[in-house]
């Protein structure tokens, strides 16, 4: 994925005529996420990036609490270039105080953004996490957009059914970019499935976590991540292969996701000039020498009978049921009313679904994790209502 300069491969997003590098750099590392960054590691990092050929660079005021935000925005300053060299999409609705996705909160949430970003516009503003919110914000966005203050407009969101759900209800138009996470690894890629329809609208598309969250790594995923038992196994054990073979699940894994090109950009987190160097070595190593057909097939092998699907989910109650996530109480029967809703309409009833948010804020700010584990709980309805 490298062209004859040695620069990352640029690709096109959808009609938009923007040209993202194939390899994007995800800022939430940015925001302290995962341990601190220094601005000083920050701006080598970034700089890194533009010299190997990274000009696409993804925030969010919910990293870090607007720190990711404020931190890129310092690293890009730094590199002194022309502004149209690079592509910046930042987000709106979600918060660390909550979602908010009123036209109100909304515009004045890009304010904030290019204020923080040190920036006259942006190039993608996308609504955080779409399926806790609604339409409402599409013309605030409209207004942004003719205001000069972003070029263009996205979602992002889980479950893959949402985008289906907002582009046929949006004028055409309306939406120009969709970004999905963790439906385009080796253990799942049921993003593909969803292709020929963008494609069919001129919808861009940006896949993030390649790493499926960590799970595709030899150190494994955080310990609040969602997937079961037996599918972390399976990927310790996928990496475990890998190893012995000399090989990285992580390289991999983000050339997996590189090799379709029907993918803009792939969204991997980086804080680091190391992490920034092996992700463009990936990108160039593909291009150059294509994938690994043999360890792949076997690690598809090993990973395949299990994907995300109703193991994250049971996962998701049980972790919830003993002790809760992040302080909240699984015994407290508002999270269950919540869940309970979610079982009863998330597949029966799209406007239903886009409704739990405000189920959710009326029982009081959900913790940061907790809008994500709800957002699972649809797929397998009879367990839930032999639990719930």
């Amino acid at each position: 994925m490298a062209s004859s300069d040695g620069k990352l491969e640029l690709r096109t997003l959808g009609n938009t005529g923007l040209k993202l590098s194939c390899v994007g750099f995800g800022a939430s590392p940015l925001g302290n996420v995962f341990g601190p960054v220094s601005q000083d590691d920050a701006d080598a990092s970034v700089r890194e990036a533009f010299r190997l050929g990274i000009n696409f660079f993804d925030t969010s005021p919910y990293y870090g609490g607007t720190l990711s935000e404020k931190v890129l925005g310092k690293a890009l300053k730094a590199l002194g270039v022309p502004r149209n060299e690079y592509i910046v999409s930042t987000k709106c609705g979600r918060y660390a105080e909550g979602f908010d996705f009123s036209a109100e909160r909304v515009t004045k949430s890009v304010d904030e953004s290019l204020a923080r970003l040190q920036l006259d516009y942006v190039d993608i503003l996308q609504c955080h996490d779409i399926e806790f919110g609604s339409l409402d914000q599409i013309p605030a966005l409209q207004k942004l957009k003719e205001a000069g203050k972003i070029r263009f407009i996205g979602i992002t969101g889980l479950p893959l059914d949402i985008f289906t759900y907002v582009l046929d209800r949006v004028p055409p138009g309306a939406v120009d970019v969709i970004l999905s996470y963790c439906h385009y690894s080796i253990n799942d890629s049921t993003l593909d499935d969803l292709m020929p329809y963008l494609k069919s609208k001129g919808i861009g598309v940006i896949s993030a976590s390649p790493l499926a969250m960590g799970l595709l790594t030899e150190s494994g995923p955080p310990e609040w991540h969602p997937a079961s038992a037996e599918l972390k196994s399976a990927c310790q054990a996928a990496a475990a292969f890998c190893k012995e073979k000399g090989k990285n699940i992580s390289k991999l894994a983000m050339q997996y996701s590189l090799s379709n090109k029907d993918i803009s950009s792939v969204l991997v987190g980086m804080n680091s000039v190391r992490q920034v160097e092996e992700n463009a070595a990936a990108a160039v190593e593909l291009a150059n020498a294509g994938k690994d057909e043999d360890t792949l097939l076997e690690v598809e092998a090993i990973l395949k009978p299990r994907s995300y699907g109703d193991n994250w989910n049971k996962k998701n109650l049980d972790r919830m049921r003993c002790g809760g996530v992040n302080g909240w109480s699984t015994d407290n029967p508002l999270v269950f009313k919540a869940a309970k809703f979610a079982v009863n309409h998330f597949n029966k009833d799209m406007e239903k679904k886009l409704q739990l948010k405000k189920v959710i804020r009326a029982h009081g700010k959900m913790c940061s994790k907790m809008d994500f584990y709800l957002t699972l709980l649809a797929s397998d309805e009879n367990y839930y209502e032999s639990h719930v």
